[in-house]
C-alpha cells in the first residue's frame, strides 16, 4: 500500500528558499497524481500544486501561479518535490503531500492518502 513521507521542512529567513520532498513507499508513483497542500494555524488546508501521472503540473495557489512555488517529479526516485522561493512569514505552515489515482484535483477532500506533513517556518 502506498505511503507518503514529507521531508525538508525547517526554519528559513524571509526571502529564502527551501525544497520539500514527498517520498513514496509501498508502491510506485507512476499511477498517482500527487498534490501539495499547506495548512497554517487557524486556516483551512490550501491546495498549492499537483503533478499528475503524466508528470504534467497544475498550479492552484496564487504563490504557485506567481511562480514562487514550483512542483517537480522524479518517478525514478519515487519522489515529488515542491520548491519554495522568496519565502514570506505568511508562508509559515505545515506542508502536506497527498495522492489520488489518475488525475489531479485542487480540493483536499479529493485525496484519500496523506503524508504526515513537514513544518516550514519563515522567520527572521
Amino acid at each position: 500500500q502506498l505511503q507518503l513521507v514529507e521531508s525538508g521542512g525547517g526554519l528559513v529567513q524571509p526571502g529564502g528558499s527551501l525544497i520539500v520532498a514527498c517520498t513514496a513507499s509501498g508502491s510506485t508513483l507512476d499511477s498517482y497524481s500527487i498534490g501539495w497542500f499547506r495548512q497554517a494555524p487557524g486556516k483551512e488546508r490550501e491546495g498549492i500544486s499537483c503533478s499528475n501521472l503524466r508528470s504534467e503540473s497544475f498550479r492552484y495557489s496564487v504563490d504557485a501561479l506567481e511562480g514562487r512555488f514550483a512542483i517537480s517529479r522524479d518517478n525514478a526516485k519515487n519522489t515529488v518535490y515542491l520548491q519554495l522561493s522568496s519565502l514570506k512569514p505568511e508562508d509559515t505552515a505545515v506542508y502536506y503531500c497527498a495522492a489520488r489515482p489518475r488525475w489531479c484535483e485542487a480540493r483536499a477532500d479529493e485525496y484519500n492518502l496523506w503524508g504526515q506533513g513537514t513544518q516550514v517556518t519563515v522567520s527572521a
